[in-house]
């Protein structure tokens, strides 16, 4: 019905002026933004790091810290419980997960087993279903020894524990940088995921991440020489350290705590005001500022240590007793370590070390020429899809193309309220759908031309063609879908990113086609009453195909075969050239701060730091060069300390635009989730298909994803392109385009089975295919229209996810023709599967204008 109440017309309109309002602030300044009034949508879509800079950091909370300390923990809570109790033991000691302790007295055993219960006591823990959680278990092995063993539930509990206080220390540590907006949450038992939009810096936050900060002021042993504790062996109560200094000073220093890092109130950078150099201030509280009055009052003239993580920071002489409960700590500070020791200080010790297994960097420079990018290849993509539209359609092209701006800015809308991020995956998700919006478009208008040119009037044909095009569009866009769903459950960072766009992009379509495009055709019949449908430039080509694709069917199944067997045997012996996403290792970005790099110089200046094999290439122009090296095998902290290697190599002459650090825990990981993603959508699209159609579509539509899938993977092995996680990305939406064109035919092959049931299957393949035709060519050319542009001035971080895009757009036509249409001939479909359906018109032996005699 073309026939819109005013109620509906209202609706309408308040979506897409909704959609106006909350995307206009994205036009604003910030401070144009800030400064609407209060009742004004203000709020603007959040870009990612890679478009504004900033760090992505994914931190691990160290099992074994949490290990360690558990055990030294309980070694000296059974040492207290059997002295409470006066019960004599020898051979107390803890190694791996267990303390074992033999008592003297074999006739007290159970007694020391009681006097021991209170380490197994179970306690509340937030995992496990909320329920409780035993700590250690007590076992006999031997007559009087007994076995405290950790439970790895209750280590787990523990480092869950650790990982709820180490987020709120880095909360502390990130705020007091003055950044705006850091994300900081858990991810896992484990894992804690930070990232830091518009970070100029992004060491510093590294080196602020990676201390424990756990602070302790403990006397200097002067009972030996140093030398001769470095040498032989220290006393039992002392231990030996070295200070931050270049050389480190090695100092005995004993294990006894006077006071530690838990009893600061107040840490705050300074001045000595007698030699003006940067110092900490601090102050305790009441039991700190006690306990230390106490002992500097008993050790004046000695030296004490102030000891960090491990490190002597300084050593100075007690001159006399500080009472006050404050003090300075000074070292070789300059203003910015004075003021990084203050933040630590400030906000407190990591209750375990956090291991950097992942990281994202990139500076604000390289974001800012990202935004630029995006937005050139965007306009241009924009322009060529509208022109292209508006010449083949004339003035139903224009009404699409309002409808397209209207989908654009919906989008942007919906982005903006979601709170999502966008990235530049999500830029490309954009202009993605910006090519394929016009989609619904083209099959609406293409069924009215042929609704028309059957013997219809305008307003029936207008009518019929949004009716039968619903059911096509729907099931091709929820394939979509299924694959946007599933790539943002099992992808990470940016590609989801890219998959929210893309699902915002598939919902906001299907509403724009159906709703405003069918008022604003309404509207245009209404006030023009025209007669014919508007022409376009493209109207001059034959619209009316009557091409024999089934007699092909043989040559291209053998040719497809022969391809997919290629592709799978190269991928077998020369492999693809995985990114550091799936192998681990580190990439480094950098630009030359002036004149051109010396790729050469770069190469031999890296090889000799003993990092392994080193890849230097330029990258995008002769200024930049991006980095690639191998993973370093030494653990995560080995790829961290890869990646300040050189950083102080480079620095002096070029700018770090870009790091990317994929530890080998996490590049694991990735690996086996971007598998599952392509299987699960493969899976859950053919469930889809299979419901909606029958069983020999759903195996024809897999059999042509899956051949599409195997292809592109073949084309990344050919080119050498780098195969990561926009790659994944790439490839799901390779298989919901593919599917997307696979159910369009399919959906026009059901039809025609209702219809002419009498047809041999291959002249209706044929002629199916060829009335989808003007559809398959121009959706095709649009989406290219929009790819090539992002391909072309969308910039080389996203080169070869949008060469991956083109490759699998003209394969994943191909397919929908050559491969899935003859895949129903080979499964034997029969029309009489199908019932007639409510709007089948009557019966006939063979459709207009194809009488293809080929046999099945």
């Amino acid at each position: 019905m073309l026939y819109f109440s005013r109620w509906k017309t209202t609706l309408i309109w308040l979506a897409v002026l909704a959609g106006v309002v909350f995307a206009s602030p994205n036009l604003l300044s910030q401070q144009q933004a800030d400064s609407l009034p209060d009742w004004a949508p203000s709020k603007k879509l959040t870009l990612g790091l890679d478009l504004q800079g900033g760090s992505y950091m994914l931190l691990q909370v160290e099992r074994q810290d949490i290990i360690k300390d558990r055990l030294t923990t309980t070694v000296d809570d059974v040492r207290r419980l059997l002295r409470d109790a006066g019960i004599g033991y020898t051979g107390l000691s803890g190694t791996g997960q267990m303390v074992q302790v033999r008592i003297r007295d074999e006739a007290r055993i159970e007694e020391a087993k009681q006097a021991l219960e209170e380490l197994t006591l179970p306690v509340n823990s937030g995992l496990f279903g909320g329920g409780t959680v035993s700590e250690a278990t007590i076992e006999e092995t031997q007559p009087g020894l007994l076995r405290i063993l950790l439970t790895d539930d209750g280590i787990t509990y523990r480092v869950s524990s650790a990982v709820a206080q180490s987020i709120e220390v880095v909360r502390k540590r990130i705020d007091e940088l003055g950044t705006t907006e850091p994300v900081i949450q858990r991810q896992g038992v484990d894992r804690i995921l930070v990232q830091v939009p518009g970070l100029d810096d992004p060491e510093r936050l590294k080196s602020l991440l990676n201390q424990t900060a756990k602070l302790a002021f403990r006397m200097v042993d002067s009972s030996m020489p140093i030398q001769e504790a470095i040498e032989g062996r220290p006393p039992a109560n002392s231990e030996v350290l070295y200070s931050t200094d270049d050389p480190p000073i090695p100092y005995l220093i004993e294990r006894t705590v006077l006071v530690s890092g838990e009893n600061l109130v107040d840490a705050q950078a300074g001045y000595d005001q007698r030699t003006n150099e940067p110092i900490v201030s601090f102050r305790f509280d009441s039991r700190g500022g006690q306990r230390f009055g106490q002992a500097t009052t008993r050790n004046v003239g000695l030296p004490f240590a102030i000891v960090l993580d491990d490190q002597v920071i300084s050593a100075p002489v007690i001159r006399e007793p500080i009472l006050g409960g404050t003090g300075q700590i000074s070292g070789n500070f300059d203003v910015q370590s004075a003021n990084d020791l203050a933040i630590l200080l400030r906000a407190g010790a990591l209750p375990a070390t956090l291991t950097v297994i992942e990281e994202r960097t990139v500076g604000p420079g390289l974001g800012a020429d990202s935004i630029a990018a995006g937005e050139i290849a965007g306009m241009i993509g924009a322009v060529l899809v509208l022109g292209f539209m508006f010449v083949a359609y004339g003035m139903l092209g224009f009404i699409a193309n309002l409808a397209l701006i209207a989908n654009v800015t919906m989008i942007i809308a919906v982005l903006t309220l979601l709170g999502a991020t966008l990235t530049l995956p999500g830029i490309a998700g954009i202009v993605l759908t910006v090519g394929m919006a016009v989609d619904s478009n083209v099959l609406i208008y293409e069924r009215i031309r042929e609704e028309h040119r059957a013997g219809r009037s305008l307003i029936q044909a207008i009518d019929a063609g949004f009716s039968k095009a619903f059911s096509t569009i729907l099931d091709a866009n929820v394939t979509t879908l299924i694959a946007a769903i599933i790539l943002f459950y099992l992808g990470t960072g940016p590609v989801r990113g890219f998959a929210v766009t893309l699902a915002v992009g598939i919902v906001t379509t299907v509403f724009t086609a159906f709703t405003l495009t069918r008022w604003l055709v309404a509207e245009w019949v209404r006030r023009s009453r025209p007669k014919s449908m508007p022409r376009g430039a493209l109207d001059r080509v034959v619209r009316d195909f009557d091409l024999r694709f089934m007699k092909l069917r043989r040559f291209t199944f053998v040719a497809s075969a022969v391809a997919s067997v290629a592709a799978l045997a190269l991928f077998a012996t020369i492999n693809m050239n995985y990114g550091i996403d799936f192998k681990g290792g580190s990439m480094i970005e950098v630009q030359a701060k002036v004149g051109d790099a010396d790729v050469g110089d770069i190469r031999a200046r890296l090889t000799e730091l003993n990092l392994g094999e080193v890849q230097a290439q330029e990258f995008g122009s002769p200024r930049e060069v991006l980095i690639r090296l191998q993973a370093q095998g030494g653990g995560e902290n080995a790829e961290q300390s890869a990646i300040t290697l050189v950083r102080a190599e480079l620095e002096e002459a070029y700018e770090i635009r870009r790091v990317e650090v994929v530890g080998p825990t996490v590049s694991g990981e990735l690996a086996q989730a971007g598998t599952i993603a392509v299987i699960a959508a493969l899976m859950a699209i053919l469930v889809y298909v299979w419901f909606r159609f029958e069983w020999q579509f759903a195996l024809g539509a897999i059999i042509a994803t899956v051949h599409d899938v195997v292809l592109t993977i073949g084309i990344f092995v050919l080119s050498g392109i780098e195969f990561n996680l926009s790659s994944i990305a790439a490839v799901l939406t390779i298989v919901g385009y593919s599917l997307n064109d696979t159910v369009v035919v399919y959906d026009r092959v059901r039809e025609n089975l209702r219809r002419y049931k009498k047809m041999p299957l291959p002249a209706l393949l044929n002629l199916s295919i060829n009335q989808m035709l003007p559809r398959t060519i121009l959706t095709s050319v649009t989406t290219l229209l929009a790819l090539i542009a992002l391909f072309v001035f969308g910039g080389e971080v996203i080169r070869s996810f949008t060469f991956a895009m083109i490759f699998g757009v003209v394969i994943g036509t191909y397919s929908s023709i050559f491969i899935a249409a003859p895949v129903l001939i080979l499964f034997k479909l029969r029309a009489d599967t199908f019932r007639v359906g409510m709007d089948a018109d009557v019966e006939t032996e063979d459709a207009p204008g194809v009488a293809d005699k080929s046999t099945a």
